[in-house]
């Protein structure tokens, strides 16, 4: 791997951290008062989604990387990876939730979509490198 390669994969995963805390902050304040927890959530989910499909397209498009089908999926695992570390290690130990609560954001029975954001956090790079 090039150091071109790991700076893509590591900055576009700083990136999607920061719109992701971005819009957890304009959820709590701004919608989850007026529809509530669960809408909000599922709301605040498909926005980061479509944060997550545009900003990995416009970087696919402008970093000039010729991807092959096996480094988009590197890209989605260590993404998908990185995401999943990061929502536990920080929401348990920063943000002192339980793991029952953020186990419970992946139960997709109760409305809860997150793993929507893991599936479209792995397959993105792929589906975009195909687009370009």
């Amino acid at each position: 791997m090039n150091l071109k390669f790991i700076f893509f994969i590591i900055g576009t995963w700083f990136l999607f951290m920061i719109l992701a805390i971005v819009n957890a902050g304009i959820r709590n304040i701004v919608y989850k008062p007026i529809i509530g927890e669960l809408r909000a959530h599922q709301l605040s989910t498909f926005i980061f989604i479509t944060l997550i499909i545009i900003v990995t397209y416009l970087v696919l498009r402008y970093a000039n990387l010729n991807l092959t089908n096996q480094q988009t999926f590197v890209i989605g695992l260590v993404w998908l990876l990185l995401t999943i570390c990061f929502e536990f290690i920080a929401g348990h130990y920063v943000l002192g939730n339980s793991w029952d609560i953020l186990i419970a954001d992946y139960n997709i029975f109760k409305g809860r979509i997150w793993s929507l954001v893991l599936i479209t956090t792995f397959i993105s790079p792929f589906i975009t490198n195909k687009l370009l």
